[in-house]
């Protein structure tokens, strides 16, 4: 066909749409067999041809034709869908690739008439079945042409897109494409005993690739998320229609059907799940972390899965699916690259799926919705009881490898736990994790496994209550062990931050923990692989809360009176305190302290650690080297990490004072508001004592005079201070210091 062929067919068309009031016989046909003609003359491109045909009535004429066999299709049946048809294929290859006419088209309505036409057919369809909605191979042909125009009007046309998503297109579209072919139904086709006529193949052919379309329309609609956020088109209300097609991969699989039995008869529809299945994925992830509704909407639905999914438990699906979902067996017929590349894809989207999880559980107003405690069979209800079921069934995990259900579980009860009512709920008895969490802590354990149960660890131990247990547990012991803080672990320093924050909070006031900490004196204890990587490290974090491990050690045993310890626990509270009073850990303390210019915090632990220290028999003359011993030179690298309980404000690298006897000096002098009184007090208490007879060996007095030779004006200014912003706390501290010296 010409050109002019088209335009005279597009004319005839126009002519024949005036004929419609007169409802002439065959009417329909006619329509049919001219807008045929002109659809297979568009398939040949002619971007002059389409161009002209876009400037001429042809647009609105196939609007009107459109709505007009919508409406006459009780009357005329099959003939008004063949037109239907047509129409809508001339429509489709009027605009590929062509925005002009998109323009156009939008202009004249059409796209709105042809969701209209989809809002029909979505009408009638059961969504989120197993079994493929019944539907004739015309109506398929429809549907499917309709939501190929939609695509090829979208296709990188904002107009459209946005008039799409307006209309709600893309939530009409996915109701029929997971009715129509929702995953995996192929194996449950059973021939209609009614109508033998149809072809089996022709219409799962056509439904599998209207799924394909449909699935390429959304992402349309969407948007590209290379160039601007995604348009947020779906809510709670297509979570029962996205996870209901993840069925198809949980076993038991039926056996295919005869006309599917064959590997070449099912490819296309295989391949076709796939693909699908890693789109269902990959938004059920994006929902899960961009759409709150769609986080509170899944966590109320694990209660209420009638009110909220229409009968779909969707995050108990969820569950089950990472839990039980597996590679279909009829993948083992494929060549051995393309299973391999089905096999990463599936574990892909189910890794994307164990992130959605997680994010529902880190929604912190699903938290009571998640916890749980009605049911005395399940402790922490049915969401918490299965993380914990998971890791206790799976903790051993050479035997069942299933790093993907530990993740999860440790994810999600780290994000729940962050109440202390719920952190001590899973430490205490009945659910007594401890244990199978230590367990898990083996030297070849998978990095994100141990990242999942450290992270979880760092919550449990912020409970003073749960210390105790995880004491019992081990879990320092085996946080060494698991060798996460060795060289080999440097490159993930996050998960190694954790660890230390771990052990941090269950030293603090727990000296069952701290002797645990530090004993046996080797180089293999917990405490001295934390300070050989504090040493190593040229991150402040981790050499900041590398050291407040020390501090809070130190804090627990010279705290702890030996009056309330058995003998046993005595001589071990002894031995750690003899262990820390050495060199090392003194040396640390004083560079925590030169280090920590921007964190008076630190600076007070720091101090008030090292006055512990010198307390003990040769304590005093190590702490007094210590802080006058020329610090070493620290390359010192600024960091996303934040320190706990300091300012998360991360500076430039740090460069410190010459010793650390010039950083609490800078502490005496600094009354600004920024120095608080504490550190302001304890420096003096600390200098105070150092000078105390019998402190410090008497072969260093001539150190001892050069500390008290630097300080003393400074601790005397303080002493006097009666004027604003004296303190009385600070006045009283210097006072008592000069009358230690005296």
């Amino acid at each position: 066909m010409s050109g002019t062929a088209a335009l005279q067919s597009a004319s005839k068309l126009g002519d024949l749409l005036a004929q419609l009031p007169l409802n002439q016989p065959n009417q329909w046909s006619e329509i049919e067999l001219t807008a045929q003609s002109l659809a297979n003359d568009l398939r040949s491109k002619n971007v002059e041809q389409q161009t002209a045909l876009g400037k001429t009535l042809l647009p609105q004429t196939l609007n009107s034709l459109l709505k007009g066999a919508i409406s006459d299709t009780g009357n005329s049946g099959s003939a008004c869908k063949a037109a239907i048809y047509e129409v809508l294929r001339v429509a489709a290859n009027l605009c590929m690739d062509h925005d002009s006419n998109r323009g156009v088209l939008l202009d004249a309505g059409f796209p709105q008439t042809v969701v209209s036409l989809l809002e029909s057919y979505a009408e009638s369809v059961k969504p989120a079945q197993r079994e493929a909605s019944p539907i004739s191979i015309p109506d398929l042909k429809v549907v499917k042409t309709a939501i190929g125009f939609l695509l090829n009007a979208s296709v990188g046309y904002e107009p459209v897109q946005d008039r799409l998503a307006a209309l709600e297109a893309a939530m009409t579209i996915l109701k029929l494409s997971t009715s129509i072919y929702p995953l995996g139904s192929w194996q449950y086709y059973k021939p209609p005993a009614e109508d033998a006529s149809e072809d089996p193949t022709e219409s799962w052919s056509l439904r599998s690739s209207l799924a394909s379309w449909s699935w390429r329309a959304i992402d349309e609609i969407r948007g590209d998320e290379d160039s601007q956020q995604p348009r947020l088109v779906f809510g709670p209300d297509a979570l029962p229609l996205l996870i209901s097609q993840l069925r198809a991969f949980i076993p038991p699989y039926p056996e295919p059907p005869a006309v599917f039995s064959s590997p070449s008869s099912r490819r296309n529809l295989v391949q076709t799940d796939f693909d699908i299945y890693e789109q269902v994925c990959g938004l059920i992830e994006s929902l899960c972390l961009d759409v709150e509704d769609v986080r509170l909407s899944l966590a109320r639905g694990l209660t209420f899965p009638d009110g909220e999914h229409g009968g779909v438990a969707c995050l108990s699906e969820l569950l089950t699916f990472v839990e039980k979902g597996d590679y279909p067996p009829y993948w083992a017929s494929e060549s051995p690259g393309e299973r391999g590349a089905k096999e990463k894809g599936f574990d892909v989207g189910k890794g994307a799926l164990v992130k959605a999880i997680v994010e529902v559980a880190g929604e912190e107003k699903n938290t009571d919705t998640l916890w749980d405690d009605s049911e005395a069979d399940k402790p922490g209800g049915e969401f918490v009881s299965r993380m914990v079921e998971w890791i206790r069934t799976h903790k051993s995990l050479k035997e069942s490898n299933r790093d993907d259900l530990i993740i999860c579980a440790t994810l999600s009860l780290g994000n729940i736990c962050r109440r202390d009512a719920h952190s001590l709920a899973i430490v205490k008895p009945p659910i007594s994790l401890a244990p199978d969490l230590a367990a898990l802590l083996e030297p070849d354990t998978d990095i994100k496994v141990k990242h999942g149960v450290i992270g979880l660890l760092k919550h449990l131990a912020q409970s003073p209550g749960n210390r105790a247990a995880l004491g019992e547990a081990g879990i320092i012991q085996k946080l060494a062990s698991s060798q996460i803080w060795s060289d080999k672990a440097d490159m993930v320093e996050i998960i190694q931050v954790a660890a230390i924050g771990v052990a941090k909070h269950m030293c603090n006031g727990d000296i069952d923990n701290a002797v645990s900490l530090v004993l046996p004196p080797d180089a293999g204890s917990p405490l001295q692989q934390i300070l050989a990587l504090v040493n190593r490290s040229d991150s402040i974090a981790v050499k900041s809360e590398g050291t407040r491990v020390l501090v809070n050690a130190v804090k627990s045993l010279w705290s702890t009176d030996p009056k309330t310890l058995d003998e046993e626990k005595v001589q071990k509270r002894e031995a750690a305190m003899k262990v820390i009073a050495t060199e090392p850990c003194v040396s640390a303390l004083a560079r925590l302290v030169g280090r920590s210019k921007r964190y008076p915090t630190l600076i007070n632990e720091g101090v008030v650690a090292l006055s512990l220290i010198s307390t003990h028999p040769n304590g005093g003359t190590l702490v007094l080297d210590s802080l006058l011993n020329p610090l070493p030179t620290e390359a010192i690298r600024s960091t996303s990490q934040p320190l706990s309980a300091v300012s998360a404000t991360e500076g430039s690298p740090v460069v410190g004072p010459r010793r650390a006897l010039d950083m609490l000096i800078n502490v005496l002098r600094d009354g600004s508001s920024n120095m608080p009184l504490e550190v302001r007090a304890n420096v003096c208490a600390l200098l105070g004592h150092l000078g105390r007879k019998g402190v410090v060996a008497e072969n260093r007095a001539t150190d001892l005079q050069r500390m008290k030779d630097s300080t003393r004006e400074l601790i005397e200014g303080l002493a006097r201070e009666t004027e604003p912003p004296s303190n009385p706390r600070v006045v009283a501290a210097a006072k008592r210091a000069l009358e230690a010296w005296a």
